[in-house]
């Protein structure tokens, strides 16, 4: 049993990429009915739950929830928690692109503007050939379109949905819809495609090394700098919080 770390009364399980990934694997190889949810916990989330407890039962419930991203695992440090690694929603996607194409695992991608999500199958079919992509969709759908989409999945059945609504609207959708989707995993994945289809460039290795992909984002798109206003608040609140008794 993993170990968890408590941010801001969320536990967080100290496991890495590779436990995910065969954890992942197993719930895809098991063939269960019920829909297997990851939630990537990154600073947004954490702090939506403070005050959306919807969103706090969706990650209570979750299969699998992950540290996504550097602010979580510093907090943890700080706190003398156990989290060692971060586990991304984009590093995620792309190690399940990779181990898929060796074991032939089907997709479906959800999300995005159109053109960015048929980019993304395109580097899919190129990168990762053994990927059987069944289904896609871009993000800008109506209310009205959501049940045909939903009908579509579960026809289909993937191992994977694949889910880049944002967040945490991707995670509210996924289980609006979970018992009708007739996938195996779902998992909300940010702005991955972005970085997948080549519109978003991903910080290089050692941004990422030293915990500063953060930074390079904000610099390479300044507009983002109201957004990122959420991770010195989640810093403090997070180092400051106190468990209610």
């Amino acid at each position: 049993m993993n170990q968890t770390t408590n941010i801001m009364g969320i536990p967080f399980p100290n496991i890495t990429m590779n436990q995910t990934v065969t954890i992942l694997g197993d719930v895809v190889d098991q063939r269960q009915s019920a829909l297997f949810h990851v939630i990537t916990g990154n600073p947004e989330i954490v702090m939506s739950c403070q005050k959306d407890q919807a969103l706090r039962s969706i990650v209570d419930q979750a299969g699998i929830l992950t540290a996504d991203g550097a602010g979580i695992v510093m907090v943890s440090r700080f706190r003398g928690g156990q989290l060692t690694e971060r586990v991304t929603g984009c590093d995620l996607l792309f190690r399940l692109l990779e181990e898929g194409s060796q074991k032939n695992w089907s997709f479906y991608m959800l999300g995005a503007e159109e053109s960015v999500n048929k980019r993304a199958v395109e580097v899919i079919a190129q990168n990762y050939p053994g990927v059987v992509v069944r289904g896609r969709q871009h993000g800008f759908f109506t209310t009205d379109e959501e049940q045909s989409i939903v009908e579509e999945i579960h026809e289909v059945q993937p191992d994977f949905l694949i889910v880049a609504l944002g967040a945490p609207n991707a995670e509210h959708w996924i289980n609006k819809y979970r018992h009708q989707l007739n996938a195996r995993v779902a998992i909300g994945v940010g702005g991955s495609l972005d970085i997948l289809a080549g519109k978003t460039k991903r910080a290089p290795a050692i941004w990422q090394k030293l915990n500063l992909e953060w930074l390079y984002r904000l610099l390479s798109q300044p507009s983002r700098w109201r957004r990122q206003l959420i991770l010195p608040r989640f810093a403090v609140r997070a180092l400051l919080f106190r468990e209610q008794r």
